[in-house]
């Protein structure tokens, strides 16, 4: 019989799935991204160090759906509405960083010996950035929405849409052709690339939605997937056969759904995809660093790779910079851009393959390329750390003038502090308001409110503020150990006033007890039961066994809460409480409108259950 043999992909992908599985989590617990973690798996398990995989080239256009998906669901984020309001900044820093960055990188390279179309090449390929770098920092700080990361993603958009061009430029740079032939031939491919786009924008505005509802209507989970698949794969692919990028191919797919009502779906379905992709490319990045070039050439390498991550920094700042943002914002939106982008590992392969770089050239621009992505994303954490640190709240002046007669005084003013004042307000209280947030105190400003600035926890701003003639000072901050400040330093200092503070959580709220606070509320606890109270109702209660049923539940948490006190101060006190304690809230009588089933499951103690018994850790 024939020896058939077959190659097994199960061992490839188990040693991508423990690479990632070991490497991550390590990186993140060090306070790096889980980018740095993919690519130093890559290298370890990459030709370099133990070649457990031998070709990176083989799995890199497998990873590079990974790109793909990212930019399908960024531009699932962006209708087009949106996406025009920003084409000043796309057109004016995107292209300015692009072209400034190309020119002098290519100078650069053109100065050590590579030729004119060497240059260019180098220049285009290093001044790209790396989108799915910049938007997994952006996601991983939460600041997409935030002025400099959409001044950020602005420019990566112009860089994906350079893509194109580029591509078109290096044949005609290449030694191999006439000029005319292949000015004629790139005309003729950027018609077939319009064209291309005009049938996406046409399907998406005309076929997409239609072809959803149908599909939804069969009820299908897997079948909305696979079209989804097919959908962000087929414009990719569209794409890249009339000579564009892949990516570009998959956000114009997503920006013309961004408006479709399938829009949530679609992004759960590609988000498990896009992860896992996303991964296996910056590992098939870091495979395709070789080490034994990077120690041979190890001076220029350990020169060049700093000064451009630092120049492409100082770029994108000044240009940013120049267009009104700040200084702050433009030196974090610079860091960012500063890895050289995944096209980088399209476009020197492409100039490599046209005669335009040597393979010396070609794998030493690529090593350069490889250890930007390392080295960016480390100096974009430090900088931003180190911006953040000298970065001053913005302050004002404390004046207290006419704050001292005020029966109640709230520190605080956030969404808890804000419902509190409407209450007193509303009873025409004297209301004293502190708060340390200027932005906060400016907004309330222009809805008529008199907000004091200050720091709640320092004794002279509580003076300042009446707090020796105050009948009451409500806590409202939501910062445990500051709360607790502030209950303390007020028991001693002023005890003709009641103190009543928000709990964040049960523990927050025995430590607000223990400082002998007059009344406590854990944030979420009221609006819990209320929620309840409601659901029960929709299950078929009245309103009056509904009611029962959370009185039950808010006698038994003040019991469990008395007992927990105590039990704190015994233990404080090295003693072991005899007896338990009265509770603080008698249990109310039973509703006789209350079902003998209802009245069942609360003598059964089924109401503790749902919330929890002595130990239970939260709210």
């Amino acid at each position: 019989m024939a020896d058939v043999s077959h190659t097994s992909y199960l061992p490839p992908i188990l040693t991508f799935c423990a690479g990632a599985v070991l490497a991550v989590p390590i990186f993140r617990k060090l306070g790096q991204s889980a980018v740095l973690g993919y690519l130093a798996a890559g290298i370890v398990i990459g030709p370099s160090v133990l070649a457990v995989i031998k070709d990176p080239d083989a799995i890199r256009g497998t990873a590079e759906i990974g790109v793909v998906l990212l930019l399908f669901l960024v531009g699932l984020e962006l209708q087009p509405a949106r996406l025009y309001s920003m084409r000043k900044d796309i057109l004016g820093a995107g292209l300015s960083q692009m072209a400034l960055s190309a020119f002098a990188i290519g100078a650069v390279g053109w100065f050590f010996g590579l030729s004119v179309g060497g240059a260019v090449a180098v220049g285009l390929a290093l001044a790209l950035s790396a989108t799915s770098i910049a938007l997994q920092l952006l996601e991983e700080r939460g600041d997409g929405h935030e002025d400099y990361g959409r001044r950020t993603f602005s420019i990566l958009l112009f860089q994906d849409i350079s893509i194109a061009p580029a591509l078109a430029i290096l044949p005609l740079l290449a030694t191999t052709g006439a000029a005319s032939g292949g000015a004629g031939a790139a005309m003729a491919g950027l018609s077939v690339a319009f064209l291309a786009v005009a049938a996406i924008v046409l399907a998406g505005r005309y076929v997409l939605n239609p072809f959803f509802h149908i599909l939804a209507k069969s009820g299908a989970k897997e079948v909305m997937t696979a079209a989804a698949l097919l959908i962000v794969l087929g414009s990719a692919l569209l794409m890249e056969h009339v000579g564009l990028s892949m990516a570009m191919g998959a956000f114009l797919a997503g920006v013309l759904l961004a408006d479709s009502h399938f829009r949530h779906e679609l992004e759960a379905d590609i988000e498990p995809f896009r992860g896992v992709l996303l991964g296996l490319f910056f590992m098939a990045v870091g495979m395709s660093l070789d080490l034994k070039l990077v120690l041979d050439n190890w001076l220029l390498l350990t020169l060049a790779a700093p000064l451009l991550v630092l120049f492409k920094i100082a770029v994108a700042a000044s240009i940013l910079r120049a267009s009104c943002s700040s200084t702050t914002e433009a030196i974090r939106a610079g860091a960012l851009l500063s890895p050289a982008g995944e096209f980088a590992f399209v476009l020197l392969p492409l100039g490599l393959s046209l005669g335009l770089l040597t393979s010396q050239q070609s794998a030493i621009v690529t090593a350069l390329a490889a250890l930007s992505m390392l080295i960016g994303p480390v100096l974009a954490k430090l900088i931003d750390g180190w911006l953040l640190a000298r970065a001053k709240p913005e302050t004002m002046e404390e004046d207290f003038d006419g704050a001292g007669a005020a029966s109640v005084i709230v520190v605080g003013f956030g969404r808890f502090g804000q419902i509190v004042t409407q209450a007193l307000l509303l009873q025409h209280v004297d209301v004293t308001i502190i708060d340390s947030d200027v932005e906060r105190i400016r907004s309330a400003a222009s809805f008529g409110f008199k907000i004091y600035y200050g720091d709640g926890t320092r004794l002279d701003v509580l003076r300042a503020a009446g707090g020796g003639k105050a009948r009451v000072i409500c806590v409202c901050i939501d910062d445990k150990d500051a709360a607790l400040r502030i209950v303390e330093m007020a028991r001693a200092e002023f005890p003709q006033a009641r103190l009543h503070a928000r709990a964040y959580d049960r523990i927050h709220a025995i430590d607000l007890m223990k400082a002998n606070v007059d009344y406590q509320m854990r944030e979420t606890f009221e609006s819990a039961l209320g929620f309840g109270q409601v659901t029960l109702e929709a299950l078929g209660l009245t309103y009056d066994e509904a009611s029962l049923v959370i009185d039950s539940v808010r006698d038994r948490d003040a019991q469990r809460m008395e007992i927990q006190y105590h039990e704190g101060i015994a233990a404080a006190l090295n003693k072991v409480p005899r007896v338990t304690p009265e509770p603080l809230v008698k249990p109310r009588a039973k509703s006789k409108a209350l079902s003998e089933e209802t009245r069942e499951v609360i003598e059964d103690g089924g109401a503790e259950v749902a919330v929890g018994g002595v130990g239970e850790p939260e709210r």
